[in-house]
């Protein structure tokens, strides 16, 4: 997922989300960007959601599920994935 904000423009953004500090937003716009088309079609298919009530409601939520996952300020290794 990383490599698709960080390929779309929007990695620092992305990067703040797991570093420690303050989360940067990002609008539903550069979230479409950043997920592409296709996923956002896919998830929009998925929930019944409108495109722009979902990527809406995942630009409030996104940033704070992956500061969650990422309570150290890194990535998780792949043998500490099992914990999620």
């Amino acid at each position: 997922m990383l490599d698709s904000f960080n390929s779309s423009g929007h990695g620092d953004i992305a990067n703040s989300w797991v570093s420690p500090g303050e989360n940067r937003q990002i609008a539903p716009d550069q979230l479409a960007q950043a997920i592409g088309p296709d996923t956002v079609n896919e998830l929009s298919q998925q929930t019944g959601m409108p495109q722009q009530d979902l990527l809406s409601e995942l630009s409030h939520v996104l940033p704070g599920v992956v500061d969650q996952l990422t309570p150290q300020g890194r990535l998780p290794k792949e043998d500490e994935l099992h914990h999620y």
